[in-house]
């Protein structure tokens, strides 16, 4: 009796080990595809608000030596798009960095992208332009952003331009530091990520300045519904602590895992040669555990 209560053990400490296995590799890749998925969807919503050739035009003025436009011009002021909505294209050539901003950095929202934080200005705009993503999950879009230097360059393009950034300095600061975040008189720009990689330890910040801008001519300044006017940035620490999701869905997927599994493992009994149908059960059963880990990862306390 008591060597078929420790298999049972045995066999459940095994399942677990191999869940946290599963739990690891989703987050580390698995995360990747939603986040890929998502970016497909804010670039369609994006594309409109563009002018056509808009990603040349970056380009273009991405080369042009520093100096030669000028004292750049900030974008005069507009409201934010709704939460999830896209705010422009941020493209950091030096470490491979080309994703829609997106509107709003909670789990929700980061899960999609660099999330740019309500109350701050939007990119290209006077003040400290703040915006928060992800570095070793959801496609890790701020993996390397300890690799930046002063100088390199940062460019963001919006519905109102083309605004090129040159990095001034990084720093480490505590997740409780928002004075990163504060308002400066000039157009900044302060990207902020977790760090170091796979803890959520401190934050990794860049602050950068705007030396280049192209302005787009005939730019809409109506306020969109919901939008978060600038000036009125959201209380809290900075972006990376997590929660913001749902148990329900977890719930549900959870238990469909297990019925899913649990009928795999009986009708496997009744046959003569199991392994003919659990192995192709184990793949099937890997389509709810997918979407139990997606529904249970806005719920740890921390995001990576």
């Amino acid at each position: 009796m008591l060597l078929r209560v420790l298999a049972i053990i045995g066999r459940l400490l095994v399942a677990a080990g191999v869940l946290l296995l599963l739990f690891a590799v989703y987050q580390l890749w698995g995360t990747g595809l939603v986040e890929a998925h998502s970016q497909s969807v804010l670039r369609s919503e994006l594309a409109p608000a563009l002018p056509a050739g808009a990603g040349g035009q970056a380009a273009r003025l991405a080369a042009r030596p520093p100096g030669a436009t000028g004292t750049p011009a900030a974008a005069p002021p507009r409201a934010a798009p709704p939460l999830g909505g896209p705010v422009g294209v941020i493209d950091i050539a030096k470490i491979g960095l080309d994703q829609v901003i997106v509107e709003g950095v909670q789990a929700a929202q980061l899960r999609t992208g660099p999330g740019h934080y309500p109350g701050t200005p939007l990119p290209g705009q006077a003040g400290n332009a703040s915006v928060a993503g992800h570095r070793t999950t959801y496609a890790h879009p701020f993996y390397d952003l300890n690799e930046l230097e002063p100088g390199d360059q940062i460019v963001v393009t919006t519905p109102q331009g083309i605004f090129v950034y040159a990095d001034r300095q990084s720093l480490v600061v505590p997740p409780t530091d928002v004075g990163v975040l504060d308002p400066t008189p000039s157009a900044e720009l302060t990207l902020t990520t977790c760090n170091p990689r796979y803890s959520a330890a401190t934050r990794l910040v860049v602050h950068a300045a705007l030396v280049r801008s192209l302005l787009f001519a005939d730019v809409p300044r109506a306020r969109s519904p919901g939008a978060t006017a600038p000036g009125r940035r959201e209380a809290g620490g900075l972006a990376g602590d997590g929660g913001g999701g749902a148990g329900l869905p977890m719930v549900l997927w959870g238990l469909a895992t297990v019925l899913l599994g649990l009928a795999v493992w009986l009708l496997g009994r009744r046959v003569r040669h199991r392994w003919a149908l659990w192995l192709p059960g184990s793949v099937l059963l890997l389509v709810p555990l997918f979407f139990f880990f997606g529904a249970l990862s806005p719920l740890l306390p921390a995001s990576f």
